[in-house]
Formats: structure tokens, sequence, C-alpha cells
């Protein structure tokens, strides 16, 4: 029997175009970079402008009278904090209090919210939302419906501009603008720590705004460059420094979480975890040593195994190694330890992410 193919993206033929090299992600096949690099890619992202296709996201609808705050009951975050047409990020939790997801939410009003969450935990998202749904409220996975395209950089006003789309909002608020008959949203967010944008539009309308943005000068970026410039802000990325193993206290996120709200996935364990104080954390590591830190790596103090890391790289705007790692809870900033790099002893120091500081949003 064969295996089922990767899916791709409604810009795939784009990419093959300009040269990609492609790499499995979630079952699809999309772009890890392109002939200019991880790094020439991870620059123009910190100085210019840079263009990701990240359409192997999720996209699910919840409509139907109540809809938001049957969200409200079920995700983390608190999305009375925010009004129509603000963006929020959130976590879909366990009952243990363990991360199915961490996903965002538009909220269009209270009969409906958009939500994007990573692509291999879509239809789990998706299905959990459908079970929990009452009469009247509709989930639907929308996934291959849409392009998600990510507008990254200090520049990247000026590709919306160019394009005619609206550029002037408010970090984590998004706006809808119609371009040759097709709705797009323009949300104010991003992966990277500089300013940018994530545009939602349909699959059939996603090939010319992607070439509109290359005439503009934005610089074409994989998937690579993306870890690079998420790690540097130390952000989670999940099944890594997020997991149904790893709670958002641990994992440092208790400003995701409706603290208040009395009612969501995953409240009780959670509670408990906050009062009793996690027995790990996740903070960051800086390599003082030559050597370049990778997920798996067993963190040392002395002897005694303290801890693991969870994500790990080289940080091109730092020149050195940074990582993410669950660490014992007596460990804080500033502490020095070290990781066993197949046996070899890599200094690091503790430190509170990120690594490198973020642009204005």
């Amino acid at each position: 029997m064969s295996e089922p193919s990767l899916l791709t993206s409604p810009l795939h033929s784009r990419h093959i175009a300009h040269g990609a090299k492609f790499a499995e992600f979630a079952g699809w096949d999309m772009p890890l970079q392109y002939p200019s690099g991880v790094l020439a890619e991870h620059q123009a992202v910190r100085t210019g402008v840079g263009v990701f296709d990240v359409s192997h996201l999720g996209k699910i609808w919840v409509t139907g009278p109540g809809a938001a705050a049957f969200v409200n009951r079920c995700l983390a975050n608190d999305l009375d904090r925010i009004g129509p047409g603000g963006a929020q990020y959130t976590l879909c939790l366990d009952e243990s209090g363990g991360v199915v997801d961490d996903l965002i939410a538009y909220r269009f009003g209270d009969d409906q919210v958009f939500l994007i969450p990573n692509a291999a935990n879509t239809a789990e998202v998706a299905r959990r939302l459908g079970e929990a749904a009452p009469e009247g409220v509709e989930v639907r996975d929308v996934h291959r419906s849409f392009a998600v395209i990510a507008v990254q950089g200090p520049e990247s006003p000026r590709i919306l501009e160019y394009l005619g789309l609206p550029h002037e909002h408010e970090y984590m608020s998004f706006r809808e603008h119609l371009v040759d008959h097709a709705d797009v949203i323009v949300c104010r967010s991003g992966y990277t720590g500089e300013t940018g944008y994530e545009l939602v539009v349909p699959g059939e309308a996603a090939g010319d705004l992607w070439d509109a943005m290359l005439v503009a000068g934005a610089a074409p970026c994989g998937l690579g460059a993306r870890d690079t410039l998420r790690l540097e802000m130390g952000y989670p990325l999940h099944g890594q420094d997020l997991s149904l193993d790893i709670t958002p206290v641990q994992a440092r996120l208790n400003w995701a979480i409706g603290w208040d709200k009395p009612e969501y996935w995953g409240k009780a364990a959670l509670d408990a975890e906050k009062a009793a104080g996690p027995e790990r954390r996740l903070w960051g590591l800086e390599s003082t040593g030559k050597g370049v830190p990778r997920a798996h790596m067993t963190v040392l103090d002395g002897d005694a195994v303290v801890g693991e890391t969870t994500s790990g790289t080289h940080a091109p705007t730092l020149k050195k190694g940074v990582a993410l790692a669950l660490l014992d809870a007596a460990y804080k900033p500033g502490a020095e330890l070290e990781l066993d790099v197949r046996g070899r002893r890599l200094p690091v120091r503790v430190v509170k992410p990120p690594f490198t500081k973020a642009s204005p949003k």
C-alpha cells in the first residue's frame, strides 16, 4: 500500500519556480529555504522584509449564537479581553493541564470566531470543539480553503501599503479588505518578533498576492528562517516547547490564561499546579562556549541532571547558540550550567527570553 502524499500549499508551484528546498512539516510539503539560504532570509526579516508561506497552519470557523462565549468556555485565555477586530494568543488544554495546541483566535463578533491552530493539531482542536459545541454553534474545519502569508520585518508596512492593504492598525488586531473580489484578513501579528502581518486569503487568490509582494521587494523565506527567528525571541513551538506533557505554568505562559474565568478546559489542574508551584520551568539558555544547542540535550549542574533542552539553534543575530530548556524549578536566570553535547560539555547561562530585542509593535 502506497504512502499518502503530502499536502501542498496553494503557492507550491511558486516555491518550485523560485528554487525552494522542501521539507515535510506536519504532513505538508513546505519550503524550508530558498537558494539565498537560511541566514540571508533571517537577516532579511531582521533588517528589511521577508514573506513566508505558512498555509499549513490550520483554519477553523466557530459560528452561531453565542459562539464567542462557547469558545471562551473552552480555551484558556479570556476572549472577553478583546472585542470585535481583536486577535488573541490562547491555548487548548486537556483536563490534565497539558497543551493540546496553542493558537490565535480572531474575534469577529459574539457569534463568529476564527481560529488558527498549528497544522498537526487542527483536526484534534476541531474535534474537541465540535463535540462540545451546543446546539446552534457550528465548528467548521476549513484547513484547505485558505492560504496564510506572513509578511515580517521593519519594512513590512511598506509592502502592505504598496498592495493597498490596511497596515496602520494596532498589534494583535485585524482588518478585512477586498482584493480583486477576494476577502483578505490582515492581522498585525507574527512569529518573528518584528513588525509584521499575517494575511488569511482564499487559496485561489493567494498566488497574485504572493507575486505582488515579491515585486515590491519582499524576500521569500522558508520555515528554516522562521524557526531561527522565533527561537531568538523565545517563542515556543508546540510539540517541542509545549505539549500534553508541558503545561502553560511550566512554560511560563501564565499571561495567556484567564485565571479569573469560571471555566475553561484544564482549569482545575492548572489552578492546582499554580498554587503548588511547578516542579520545572521553561527558561532560555545562552551558550558561553563554542557549540550549538539542539533539542533533547541533557542539562547538567556538575554531575547532576537538572533539565533538558526542548529547542536549540545557532542565533544568527547574536552569533551564538541559544536554547529553550525545561529546568528544575530551583534554577533561575543567571545560573551557570552545562549541556551534554554528545559527551562534550558546553557551558551555558540561564536567561529570560527573548534573546534579542523585539522591534516596536
